[in-house]
């Protein structure tokens, strides 16, 4: 009975303990005060009516929390997703008008796309994507997806007419337009910005957020200020979500938005993935990233029915949940269900909000998206992938957020294809029986009559010829003539069938020369590897040693 009583329960919820209740729904109480000012500002970069942004976490943050693995993980509206969204159906959909119902069934589709594709990636064991952006690209893409955010806002902020074209022209059309500021509406930005920065630095446990929407809503009710020329949201239909799928949609449409979708995709893998193992390692907790895929594929799915856009693992809510001691999924479904009393019956209260502070909040929501500190460490540690980091960064806010996904995966995987091209190779020396490692320069030897060679990556087509000739050259610009080559072979575990042809080629050179090629430290996939390629008898049971020291020793007598 207990047995089976734990395998309803939730992933996330078992071994609950009652003591944690009274601290979960705290933070998810906390959290809420947060979330809600924010994700009502990313409905401005998702360009949806505001009310969808509280969608995004009521229905999809509760699934998640029955359905996912991750106890901490906070599943919401995000800025890089939705500014993926819009971008996307801007580019695939041209004559598609921004906040009409069209639009918002199209948003809502993108994320049944979305759910689906994320459910196949659980089915086909697909979690390890999320290793394929790497942390250097994932951080240039965040800061790119933060300079267009907040870019994108100070329109709004300033109360000036934004512009149209590319990011570049549309720089230069607030600028150029500046002179016609509204500065009641900059007031009221100015305002949201230093209040929710002086709530940060001085009391970070009060939420700066709600403190400057909720004070900021009652002096925009009380100076009338949209007869001031100041923008207000207006009337905002609350209620229970609208339940069903979206209206007017075809199959055809569907295909359509698949693209988008699959940029989404690629981007909740990666930043849930990175934001879920993170937490987990921090609180001693088990990662199970498929088990995630359920979550955020019900998510995605609940979102889409529910009227909403696609939704993402958050790192900055997630951070805010640990920093309120949350210890479970507890905390998000209080979280849904504070959002959702708000929905039925607080949504009036939001019509003299302006949209100026909206935006201010945004502007700070993409202003924390840039890692200055993470570029920098990127910088000191391996300029080439800060090189790449950059590169990323600017494709996003210069040609697009799209492009910019697209570039962030291509990026990472050219840079593992530049690393086995182009790894690590060493002349291995020994002195009183203890290795020292030196580049594989010619010239280079162990010691008279003998080379150590480590090469540290696997060998395949791309890099095989490369080893060869590193090889080759050590061995005809020795100073002394060359007895044996001894390959430690400790980092090769896998070799293909054109390294192998590559191999057997380097066995003849060697023969030709004298010279007694020896293995050292290979296991024994790779000596199956070797047999299947027919060149096993290179490689006879004398000539294959356990250690370097023994085959150090074997040459010495």
């Amino acid at each position: 009975m207990r047995r089976a009583l734990t395998r309803l329960t939730p992933v996330a919820l078992r071994g609950y303990r009652r003591t944690w209740l009274v601290s979960d729904i705290v933070a998810g109480a906390t959290l809420a005060a947060v979330a809600i000012p924010e994700v009502m500002g990313y409905t401005t970069i998702s360009q949806t009516p505001i009310v969808t942004g509280l969608y995004t976490v009521i229905f999809p943050a509760a699934l998640f929390a029955l359905l996912g693995a991750s106890k901490l993980l906070v599943v919401g509206a995000d800025s890089a997703t939705a500014a993926i969204l819009a971008a996307g159906l801007l580019v695939t959909i041209p004559g598609l008008t921004p906040q009409s119902p069209e639009w918002v069934a199209m948003c809502a589709l993108t994320a049944i796309v979305c759910g689906v594709l994320l459910i196949l990636a659980r089915l086909l064991r697909l979690g390890f994507l999320g290793d394929f952006l790497s942390a250097s690209v994932l951080i240039g893409f965040l800061s790119g997806v933060g300079i267009s955010v907040l870019s994108g806002q100070i329109p709004e902020m300033l109360g000036i007419p934004k512009g149209k074209g590319n990011w570049f022209e549309q720089q230069w059309a607030w600028l150029s337009g500046i002179s016609g500021i509204s500065w009641t509406t900059a007031a009221f930005a100015a305002a949201t910005i230093v209040t929710i920065k002086a709530f940060k630095r001085f009391a970070p446990k009060v939420p700066g957020a709600i403190v400057a929407v909720v004070g900021l809503i009652i002096i925009s009710a009380v100076t009338d200020a949209s007869r001031h020329g100041v923008a207000v949201v207006g009337s905002v239909t609350g209620g229970f979500p609208p339940l069903g799928l979206p209206p007017g949609i075809t199959a055809g449409d569907a295909f359509t938005v698949t693209g988008v979708a699959f940029s989404c995709f690629i981007l909740i893998i990666s930043q849930s993935a990175a934001t879920a193992r993170s937490f987990a390692m921090k609180h001693g907790d088990r990662v199970d990233i498929n088990r995630d895929l359920i979550g955020l594929s019900a998510a995605n799915v609940a979102a889409g029915l529910s009227g909403t856009f696609v939704v993402n693992g958050s790192p900055t809510k997630t951070q805010i949940l640990d920093a309120q001691k949350g210890r479970t999924q507890v905390a998000n479904l209080t979280l849904a269900a504070v959002v959702l009393l708000v929905t039925l019956f607080f949504t009036a209260a939001l019509a003299d909000m302006p949209k100026a502070v909206l935006a201010g909040i945004v502007f700070l929501v993409g202003l924390d998206l840039i890692d200055v500190t993470g570029l920098r460490r990127i910088y000191a540690r391996r300029r080439s992938e800060f090189a790449i980091a950059v590169a990323t960064g600017i494709a996003v806010f210069a040609w697009g957020v799209m492009q910019g996904v697209v570039l962030a995966v291509i990026a990472s995987i050219l840079e593992i294809i530049r690393r086995q091209y182009n790894p690590k190779d060493f002349v291995v020396t020994t002195t009183d029986g203890t290795p020292s490692y030196q580049s594989a320069v010619p010239g280079h030897q162990s010691e008279p009559g003998l080379i150590v060679f480590r090469y540290d990556a696997e060998l395949f087509y791309a890099n095989a010829n490369r080893f060869v000739d590193d090889l080759e050259a050590l061995v005809d610009n020795a100073p002394d003539p060359v007895r044996w080559v001894v390959l430690d072979a400790a980092s090769i575990d896998d070799i293909d069938y054109s390294a192998g042809v590559s191999l057997d080629g380097l066995c003849d050179y060697l023969d030709a020369k004298g010279v007694t090629l020896v293995l050292a430290r290979a296991d024994a996939s790779l000596l199956h590897l070797l047999d299947v390629y027919g060149i096993r008898h290179r490689f006879p049971d004398s000539r294959i040693y356990p250690t370097l020291s023994e085959a150090i020793t074997a040459f010495r007598a």
